[in-house]
């Protein structure tokens, strides 16, 4: 009888709809956190139905609105929120990363010292295109030092290895490596260094910058598009098990756009998936598409899409390549002025800076030291100078470690977000105490001078750069703390709301998205992370201890915690 009934009023397309609803989901008795507003705002009840939030409010009205026969999930006192959404990070080189052996801080049983870091890489390394991969790699995270050539050819002696350090810039090869990348002591490094032992002249196995990503091209090599798929799909599972329901992936080629693209399009993966292409790409791509949509979802307000270009002006400050206005305090090994140097001349960035403006394509900045943040800042208001566009095109300068205040000012006159990475106070702050003096050390990421002018942050991991882990991130803002144990900069802390809203509602905003996602609210996108325990609610230092308990992406559950 509830069947004819319901073929019936499919003569009439809105009783139809409603008669094949799927039932409500009625999330209670936890800590709703909506994420709206500017302070912590908690409802009694969340509604779900289909893939999005139906309300958000009052137990009683919920289960009013809640329909027929609603499932009732009872949080018993845990935490509800809106799904991390990935501002800048590495999909493609999360997912290449799982061909290997993951030696990182955030690995299953990490490696604390040289016997266990290589004891990994034997018992776990799988052969792939004749090498051995490692990746995650940092010996500050090892109590007796760091790996020495010596060490690696000591358990492969004959095997080809490459072990990529945590900064993805930097890395490990043993000698079968470098005699079968041909690599010698009279190879030439171009935009890096292939270092040698000053006394005797020796590789030392270390590769930096482009020798060492040369080195991962031509180890990992091409694969099949199965093996792909099967990658992509071990990345969302890192995604989705640290609560991501938006994952990026910046630097993307045209091919990795393609497969990411078909990825979605076959549901491969779940995750909505955004590309952020650099500009020689973006030519790629207007060249043979001139009306290509940037910021557009595949499907609708979800799905794939490529969200703007990326141009960056220089590079990893820990490895002293991030661009100064004044020279590193530490200069060992380079010129006594050294101050850094810019990837990009400054004619390139303002070139691209004035086609994202006429083209209305989102501008996405790449700096990290103060003098390649002005080249930034001064690309962009030549731009914006020479074509008449006032609009808020939301421009975005990610990492921004070195910012200074005179910039951030700038920052808030021309609406550009502050995109940081606050792991890196943990993963390299007694580094920068070293390389660049207490002063300019001290103000890595000054996420509480930036909101108290009103720039809009955003954090993000940077991973594989980091770990991936959310709430890591979320405590690195807010106690900033070193490896060692120092607090760096205690004036630039922030409290952990602000730093939730870096990974919700200030991320959806960066993307255009804020209608759809970043908080809890009707008609929102049912993207939903569930936690063990409340942030808000615990102490500081546990902050990185909180766990995902399940990640909801358009209300289908796809991770669980086991």
């Amino acid at each position: 009888m509830r069947l004819a009934q319901q073929i019936l009023n499919c003569f009439f397309p809105f009783f139809c709809v409603a008669a094949f609803a799927n039932p409500s989901t009625v999330y209670v008795n936890g800590d709703i956190l909506t994420m709206q507003g500017d302070s912590p705002h908690y409802v009694e009840a969340l509604v779900v139905q289909n893939d999005k939030i139906l309300f958000a409010g009052d137990k009683v009205q919920a289960l009013a609105q809640a329909g027929a026969n609603p499932t009732l999930y009872d949080l018993n006192g845990r935490t509800l929120m809106p799904g991390f959404i990935d501002s800048w990070g590495h999909f493609s080189l999360i997912a290449q990363n799982t061909l290997g052996v993951n030696l990182g801080y955030f690995a299953q049983n990490p490696p604390k010292t040289k016997a266990q870091a290589i004891q990994k890489l034997l018992t776990e390394g799988k052969l792939f295109n004749g090498w051995i991969v490692g990746s995650g790699y940092s010996e500050a995270m090892l109590s007796d030092g760091g790996l020495s050539l010596a060490d690696l050819d000591k358990a492969f002696p004959d095997q080809p290895l490459l072990i990529q350090n945590i900064s993805t810039l930097t890395g490990l090869v043993n000698t079968a490596g470098l005699k079968k990348l041909a690599i010698t002591p009279a190879t030439q490094a171009v935009g890096g260094f292939i270092p040698k032992d000053p006394k005797t002249g020796a590789l030392t196995g270390e590769l930096v910058g482009s020798p060492f990503m040369d080195a991962v091209v031509r180890a990992v090599g091409t694969y099949s598009q199965d093996i792909t798929f099967d990658t992509y799909r071990k990345a969302e599972h890192v995604y989705l098990s640290n609560g991501f329901t938006t994952a990026q992936s910046y630097e993307a080629t045209i091919d990795d756009m393609n497969k990411m693209r078909t990825a979605v399009e076959q549901k491969v993966i779940s995750l909505d998936l955004i590309a952020l292409p650099a500009y020689d790409v973006v030519d790629e791509i207007l060249k043979t598409t001139p009306s290509f949509q940037f910021g557009a979802y595949s499907q609708g307000d979800r799905g794939f899409k490529v969200a703007g270009i990326m141009v960056a002006t220089d590079g990893a400050p820990q490895l002293r390549f991030a661009y100064f206005t004044k020279p590193f305090l530490d200069t060992t090994g380079f010129s006594p002025d050294w101050r850094g140097f810019p990837f990009t001349p400054q004619s390139t960035v303002d070139r691209y800076a004035k086609l994202a403006y006429e083209k209305n394509i989102q501008y996405f900045g790449y700096s990290n030291g103060d003098a390649g943040i002005d080249m930034t800042l001064s690309a962009l208001n030549k731009a914006m100078k020479e074509t008449g566009v006032t609009e808020d095109r939301r421009p975005v300068i990610s990492h921004s470690f070195f910012v200074r205040d005179d910039q951030l000012a700038q920052y808030k006159d021309k609406k550009i977000m502050a995109i940081t990475l606050p792991n890196h106070i943990w993963l390299y702050g007694d580094v920068y105490l070293k390389i660049l003096g207490d002063e300019r050390a001290k103000n890595i990421s000054p996420l509480r001078s930036a909101s108290q002018l009103g720039v809009k942050i955003g954090i993000h991991n940077d991973t594989p750069s980091s770990g991936p882990n959310a709430l890591f991130s979320v405590w690195s803002a807010v106690n900033r703390k070193t490896f060692s144990g120092k607090t760096l900069g205690e004036e630039q802390r922030i409290d952990a709301y602000k730093a939730l809203q870096g990974f919700t509602v200030n991320a959806a905003y960066q993307y255009k998205e804020e209608t759809s996602k970043g908080l809890l609210a009707k008609g929102m996108l049912a993207d939903l992370v569930e936690l063990d325990r409340n942030p808000l609610k615990v102490d500081t230092d546990e902050l990185k201890n909180i766990r995902v308990v399940q990640t909801i992406k358009h209300g289908k559950q796809l991770y669980k915690a086991q």
